[in-house]
């Protein structure tokens, strides 16, 4: 069964808002065995919409089109899809009771008159509930083809997937699920990693794998079509092993997987803190740690010492020490994460420095050479990294080679006990 996806919005291709719901809807469908052939974005022209829904009636058995479903003039998907489709567009007295005015009652204010406009429906259309908005969503069947249509708001059109359609495409697909599997790694590049297995993507069927780039890092997508999940899972875990033969240390989570809750769960499972001082990230690092929920009870705190005179002040960090190795040297970051450890009362202290650009560079110390030290009781560990890119990036890939550091040592540390 192959499936298309059709974003409406002129706010998207003018770059105002981010067309979340392709990754999103992608994802869900290949979960039920549906194959994403198509995403398509278009304007708010009623014309642009018909051909773009000709095309996809033309190639595709399953059209999800978002967007274009609510009650002004240039809401225009339920004109344009009946007119593709050959089908009437009628008021429904039913659907405006049971769908529309219900919602302003909820909310006690008066109805626009322009919202009767979302009780248009598409020939014989099916509506499907959204009690989380003014705009319900419709289910069209029509010579064998299943068309949805979904308001574009994800907190309205992810429930509704969720609730309506997800139900009616689990009914339909008779012919087994996709799976996907991916793999997180750091160290690596995505050419180089593919080099390393260029072999098994000459020769791949069921399942694949697919190289993908990240921001610093890399990932492996493993995807397999099998009758059911368990089936699917089955062929994808001795191609699972295979990797992590090939790549071994390099490659640090799987799936949902972050260096951050790789790297909080290390902590968490020896019962260990940690605390960051931080100098060209700028407190990158702390910001990406407490974006995780759950971070308190092992992460302490952090220090941005930007300027020398706070290494010296807050850090205690010897001002001979900086002025003999500049504050980009492996000395200056090891005694920042020696003493923000000490500090900040933490197991695990972190310390980096570097040149994050465009400017300060020099020939011994070009632009994106950063230091990272990671001090544990009485073992410290220190590289120096040569990062390329923008100051953005630099910052970026510097605050997750820290932590990619950071569960180094502790994997170090738990075999030496």
């Amino acid at each position: 069964m192959k499936a298309e996806l059709i974003a409406v919005g002129t706010e998207i291709l003018l770059g105002q808002i981010d067309n979340s719901h392709a990754r999103y809807l992608s994802q869900e469908l290949a979960g039920l065995g549906v194959s994403v052939y198509f995403h398509s974005t278009v304007g708010d022209n009623e014309e642009r919409v018909v051909q773009l829904v000709d095309r996809a009636l033309a190639r595709s058995d399953v059209i999800i089109v978002t967007g274009g479903l609510g009650p002004t003039a240039d809401d225009l998907t339920r004109e344009a899809v009946a007119r593709s489709c050959g089908l009437e567009l009628t008021f429904s007295q039913a659907a405006f009771d049971r769908h529309v005015a219900p919602y302003f009652a909820r909310i006690g204010r008066a109805m626009p008159e322009t919202n009767r406009r979302q009780a248009f429906q598409v020939g014989s259309a099916e509506f499907l509930v959204n009690p989380r908005g003014t705009a319900p969503g419709q289910y069209i069947e029509t010579n064998g083809r299943h068309i949805f249509l979904l308001p574009g708001p994800p907190l309205e059109m992810r429930p509704m997937f969720q609730e309506s359609v997800k139900p009616v495409l689990a009914r339909l697909v008779t012919d087994g699920v996709i799976v996907s599997r991916v793999l997180h790694l750091f160290g690596i590049g995505e050419s180089g990693a593919a080099e390393r297995i260029a072999d098994l993507l000459v020769n791949q069927s069921n399942p694949t794998i697919a190289p993908l780039a990240s921001e610093g890092e890399m990932m492996f997508r493993l995807t397999a079509k099998a009758d059911d999940e368990v089936s699917a899972k089955k062929l994808i875990d001795p191609v699972e092993l295979l990797l992590r033969k090939r790549f071994g240390h390099l490659i640090y989570g799987v799936d949902a997987d972050s260096l951050v809750s790789v790297t909080l769960d290390a902590l968490r499972q020896r019962g260990l803190t940690m605390a960051v001082a931080e100098s060209c990230t700028g407190g990158m690092l702390a910001s990406m740690i407490v974006d995780r929920p759950g971070c308190s009870s092992q992460f302490r705190g952090g220090v941005v010492a930007y300027d020398n005179a706070v290494k010296v002040s807050l850090l205690g960090i010897d001002r001979d020490v900086i002025d003999a190795h500049g504050a980009v040297s492996e000395p200056v970051a090891v005694a920042m994460a020696a003493s923000v450890r000490r500090a900040l009362g933490a197991d695990v202290g972190v310390g980096i420095t570097g040149v994050a650009g465009p400017d300060g560079g020099s020939t011994e110390k070009p632009v994106g050479l950063v230091y990272v030290a990671v001090s544990v009781a009485d073992r410290t560990e220190v590289r120096a990294f040569q990062f390329a890119g923008d100051r953005a990036q630099i910052r970026i890939r510097a605050a997750k080679a820290s932590l990619h550091l950071v569960l180094q040592v502790l994997q170090v540390l738990r075999e030496l006990q």
